[in-house]
């Protein structure tokens, strides 16, 4: 198994994206990682990152290698499915994948790459947030979602 770590810098803060075997493992919000390479999948994910806080990018084509149990890259691969810009309820997803909203947010908490397996997407019923676990928490998410305009107009900046 071949490892690699490196961080940037975002309006949300340092990520830290880490790959293994030529694909994307994680995505954390702090430093960790060393300078940013000039090639392969962690150059490329730098590189499609700071497109999408640039506005540049609404859609990640990397090669991805979420750890999780099957429920969870189900959930993971729902999210990957909402569009930049729009949002689904845990709710939402729970009645698309025959489970329960606690049990989607769960997998949300746990999704090891955020922002491009797009957990922020994801929101409480009737416009509430719901919980972000990444950066400064909800502060974070609704940073993302104005970067999107996603943000649900009972939801303040």
């Amino acid at each position: 198994m071949t490892a690699a770590r490196c961080t940037i810098e975002s309006p949300v803060g340092p990520l830290t994206i880490s790959a293994e075997d030529g694909a994307i493992a994680a995505v954390d919000f702090g430093a960790g990682g060393g300078p940013r390479p000039d090639t392969g999948v962690l150059a490329e994910a730098a590189r499609q990152l700071t497109e999408y806080f640039a506005g540049e990018r609404r859609a990640f084509a990397l090669p991805l290698a979420p750890s999780g149990t099957p429920f969870r890259l189900r959930v993971w691969q729902a999210m990957q499915a909402i569009p930049y810009g729009q949002t689904r309820s845990y709710g939402d997803l729970a009645r698309a994948l025959d489970s329960a909203p606690r049990a989607i947010g769960g997998a949300c908490g746990a999704n090891p790459i955020p922002l491009v397996i797009p957990c922020h997407r994801v929101v409480g019923s009737g416009g509430a947030l719901g919980g972000f676990s990444g950066g400064a928490g909800c502060d974070t998410k609704r940073q993302l979602l104005a970067l999107e305009r996603a943000l649900p107009p009972t939801l303040p900046v």
